[in-house]
């Protein structure tokens, strides 16, 4: 459709709905068929969902840059088959050993910084073509292939004898059902994932969010007053801004220099590039970086060219 948006929408997901629901519900709500995500939740899980709608989509990947918060809470004593509370208990309970802060503490800073996780056997990821769940149901093995992520902060309390709640920034990917049942391992109890909410993305907090309710009643003037322009996006990347002539360079797919930078540019890293006007011209890689003169040479990766100022050199 000609009037459809673009843009960023931020949902609060209830319990029970699928992220795919979310985004379902959204493209009703917008009258816009191409929407996508920047991660799911577990339907047992609440809380932030990230779409992108229309030419926003292609900003998907570059959006999974941001780190993610959660709070939730841990039920110590026994393992499940899926690391949460729809699974199957995995043996006898065991004792819970006692929870002084200072034990918090530690086990909070031994899960801190990069780790190498195990996704959970019931899981999406995929191996071969097929997704973990399906070979854990079909009682095949599901492989062993550990996945690099970070744990920036990690805070624990003590929320009953066999409770722990808990508050985790980490980088996207982080599967915090691998972390409720890893701190049961190290814990010697077991443990699974209670609860879980994700209340930030990023720059954006769920308190900014519009309720999934809105949207599965296709309230498009809800929907549309919240979306967030595509101009406004946010990406965790330095910024330049380019006058019309370079912009339409890198609109044609041409390395561009830029003069009178302010940032850190790291050799192959992204950058996010705007117009004189502030339209979100596209996102490039960096090729060359000199401090002392304030300049970067920037190669295109991905181009907006819907978005090229009509701005007159």
């Amino acid at each position: 459709m000609k009037d459809s948006p673009h843009g960023l929408l931020l949902v609060d997901k209830p319990a029970g709905p699928t992220s795919h629901d979310v985004v379902q519900a959204a493209r009703h709500a917008l009258h816009q068929r191409r929407i996508g995500h920047t991660g799911t939740l577990d339907p047992a899980a609440t809380g932030l969902l990230l779409l992108c709608g229309g030419k926003a989509t292609r900003l998907q990947q570059y959006l999974l840059a941001w780190p993610k918060t959660y709070v939730g809470e841990i039920r110590l004593g026994f393992a499940t088959t899926t690391y949460d509370a729809e699974g199957e208990p995995l043996g006898e309970p065991a004792p819970v050993p006692e929870l002084p802060v200072e034990t918090l503490e530690q086990l909070a800073q031994r899960f801190t910084g990069a780790l190498d996780q195990l996704p959970p056997p019931y899981s999406a990821k995929k191996h071969a073509g097929r997704k973990f769940y399906e070979l854990a149901r079909a009682g095949e093995e599901v492989p062993l292939e550990p996945k690099r992520v970070t744990v920036h902060t990690l805070a624990l309390q003590a929320a009953a004898p066999d409770r722990l709640r808990f508050e985790v920034t980490c980088s996207s990917g982080t599967y915090v059902r691998s972390l409720a049942h890893d701190l049961g391992v190290q814990l010697g109890c077991g443990g699974h994932l209670a609860e879980l909410r994700r209340v930030r993305i990023g720059p954006w907090e769920v308190a900014q969010a519009v309720a999934a309710e809105a949207l599965a009643q296709a309230d498009r003037a809800t929907a549309q007053a919240a979306l967030i322009p595509l101009e406004s996006a946010l990406l965790p990347f330095p910024e330049v801004v380019v006058n019309p002539t370079a912009a339409a360079h890198f609109a044609h797919g041409q390395e561009i220099t830029v003069r009178d930078v302010e940032g850190e540019f790291v050799p192959g890293g992204h950058v996010l590039v705007r117009t004189r006007n502030g339209s979100l011209l596209g996102i490039a890689a960096t090729l060359a970086y000199l401090p002392r003169a304030r300049t970067v040479s920037l190669a295109p990766r991905m181009v907006l060219a819907e978005l090229e100022t009509d701005e007159k050199s």
